[in-house]
């Protein structure tokens, strides 16, 4: 078996798994800049969805002004192309982790490039919560604190973790572009090490790699999923 890596996959073999392009140093990378990311994003994507359903006409919170400012913001977030906005909130990156470039810095323009995808799939979700339920919570005086947690995230959990896993798969496919910002990952190890050299063993194993978290990502959510919704019933 090591004869065999040793002879097909000889570039994969030599970037070795510690050190700056290491496989471990990148794997690291990827799930750091998805963990986090994923951890931010979804806060945001969570409470600018809510406020999609919640403000829109005929919301329990109805109000026109706040529904069109949130819906504006995340249209024009969803709009930008995430490599634009990597440069652009390089500012902001500079001013909230000192730095704008590196792992740490990535995660600024990941949360923002996919947050608005997050809310859009959350308010979908939300969306799909029996209206008769809502009415009777509010019928039985249920607080508006009570409708959110009680009827709309409980009722709504299967469908939330299908969304998520679909945002978590779109994000660590955006980490694959935060090499641009010198953040590394398995991305940049395919592109830099891999295209860019000629070398098609390393292009080849960064690229299952990836397609394995992906697959890992995809079991889990769908059992997860079936598990609530089971559940619900």
């Amino acid at each position: 078996m090591i004869n065999f890596f040793a002879k097909y996959f000889p570039n994969v073999i030599s970037l070795g798994w510690n050190g700056d392009a290491g496989w471990g140093t990148s794997i690291f990378q990827t799930l750091f800049m998805t963990f986090w990311s994923a951890i931010f994003g979804g806060i945001l994507g969570i409470i600018f969805g809510l406020l999609l359903v919640l403000t829109k006409p005929k919301g329990i919170l109805a109000n026109k002004i706040m529904y069109s400012i949130v819906d504006k913001v995340v249209s024009i977030f969803r709009a930008v192309p995430f490599i634009i906005l990597l440069a652009f909130v390089a500012p902001l990156t500079q001013k909230i982790v000192g730095t704008q470039i590196g792992m740490k810095a990535a995660l600024v323009p990941l949360t923002l490039g996919v947050f608005p995808f997050f809310a859009r799939q959350v308010q979908v979700a939300l969306e799909s919560v029996d209206p008769g339920k809502i009415e009777a919570a509010q019928a039985l005086g249920a607080s508006t604190k009570d409708i959110i947690f009680s009827v709309y995230l409980r009722e709504s959990r299967s469908e939330l973790i299908r969304v998520s896993t679909v945002t978590l798969i779109s994000l660590i496919g955006l980490t694959a572009m935060a090499g641009a910002v010198g953040a590394g990952g398995l991305g940049n190890t395919a592109i830099s090490y891999g295209y860019n050299r000629f070398n098609n063993d390393v292009t080849l194993v960064a690229t299952l790699l990836v397609l394995l978290l992906v697959l890992l990502v995809q079991v889990l959510g769908d059992w997860l999923a079936k598990k609530l919704n089971h559940q619900e019933r």
